[in-house]
């Protein structure tokens, strides 16, 4: 995780939050759980594109961070489930409002990002002519 140190003291809980939830695979598996208990295998199975090394990464900080719990059963071999905890789910629900969010509103970052670009090329040639006379 990335160091929050450079930020107020009262930003740096949401800073280190934002850093835990912040990539697709750590959302993804969290909402793979929503639904109860599911072995490793499954989670393989339910999230294309995931490495076995990336999923285990994910599943083991969450379980750190206290958002899943690992159950393993003494059986040959070994069976272990991954379930949200109480904690977990609560974040369930900021992270369906941000999926929201970004759903609706896409488009609009998408065309906000078109213009800015548009804007910054057309800039850009004065810029590096600028930049490259020699000083006097």
């Amino acid at each position: 995780m990335r160091s929050n140190a450079h930020m107020p003291a009262e930003w740096q809980p949401v800073g280190e939050m934002f850093s835990l939830i912040g990539d697709k695979w750590t959302t993804m598996v969290l909402g793979d759980l929503q639904d109860g208990r599911r072995r490793f295998s499954e989670l393989g199975r339910d999230l294309p594109g995931i490495s076995q090394k990336m999923l285990s990464a994910k599943l083991k900080t969450l379980e750190r961070d206290g958002l899943v719990e690992r159950t393993v059963y003494p059986t040959i071999p070994p069976r272990v489930e991954y379930e949200l905890t109480p904690l977990g789910r609560q974040l369930l629900v900021p992270l369906e409002a941000l999926a929201e969010f970004a759903l609706m509103h896409q488009f609009q970052v998408e065309e906000a990002r078109r213009r800015f670009d548009s804007e910054s090329n057309e800039l850009r040639p004065a810029l590096v002519i600028s930049a490259a006379r020699p000083a006097r």
